[in-house]
């Protein structure tokens, strides 16, 4: 382990976290930095894994919402129904990522893909931001079962590599009637469960492939991407209570076809 892949991986995990909840797609965005780098995981594991760092990040800053929620299982009917939104949310992404995986991660996950799915997505932002109903739902904690359910299906496209996972589920929950904070907030408390499971997952099915310097730098990946993530997670839901999506719909769009048009030029698409 030399000091550029040190670098490349502290980059990776700062890239993680900045991408991870704003819905530009952090995959997407791993991916391209990782082949401008010139840095391959084995399995690209590394890309899945360290964004548990920034899933981390979120567990530090609503540690006491979820430590209430969880005391509370017990004896509070709320609790046990917020616990079950989120593990409701959480099964489409469960069931069909693990079904999936080999396809996902053998044929998706390709700039080509990245690039059409972040203008594909762009356009989809622009488009929920106008059409969206108007908000009934301000709570993330209350939110119905079904409505949790439509939200987990929704987040299953993000298996496309450039889709978004914090994208598919906050723009799905808009369109059901969520209000931002509550549909970014509930983004946030779903990643947990989601990406622990996609993470675990991806190292017991590459286990063999890694050594003591993938570890490493996966450990240096997601220590970048937790630091970082504490600054995002808080200024993105400062934004949001003042703001639409629109500004990442066309940071998408310009983006994606910069990167289609790199592809196009080297050959490659």
């Amino acid at each position: 382990m030399d000091i550029s892949s040190i670098f490349d991986a502290v980059l990776l995990g700062v890239v993680e976290a900045l991408s991870e909840f704003l819905p530009i797609s952090s995959t997407g965005h791993l991916l391209l930095v990782s082949d401008i780098l010139g840095f391959h995981s084995p399995g690209d594991v590394f890309e899945v894994v360290i964004q548990l760092g920034a899933i981390l990040s979120v567990c530090v800053l609503f540690f006491a919402r979820l430590s209430r929620a969880v005391l509370a299982l017990p004896t509070d009917p709320a609790a046990r129904r917020f616990a079950a939104s989120v593990v409701i949310a959480f099964l489409p992404a469960a069931v069909l990522g693990a079904a999936l995986h080999g396809y996902i991660k053998g044929v998706l996950f390709s700039p080509v893909v990245v690039g059409f799915s972040l203008v594909i997505g762009g356009v989809v932002i622009l488009v929920v931001e106008r059409v969206r109903p108007h908000a009934r739902l301000h709570s993330a904690e209350e939110l119905p079962l079904l409505t949790s359910l439509a939200i987990g299906f929704a987040q299953v496209l993000a298996m496309i590599p450039g889709v978004s996972r914090s994208g598919a589920t906050i723009m799905g929950a808009l369109l059901l009637g969520v209000d931002r904070k509550a549909a970014t907030e509930f983004s946030f408390f779903l990643a947990i469960p989601t990406m622990l499971g996609a993470a675990a997952f991806d190292l017991y099915k590459n286990r063999a492939l890694m050594d003591v310097d993938s570890l490493w730098l996966i450990a240096i990946g997601f220590t970048a991407a937790f630091i970082a993530g504490l600054a995002v997670v808080e200024a993105l839901l400062r934004f949001v209570q003042r703001y639409t999506f629109r500004v990442f719909g066309w940071y998408r769009i310009v983006f994606g076809l910069i990167v289609l048009a790199a592809l196009y030029h080297a050959g490659r698409l």
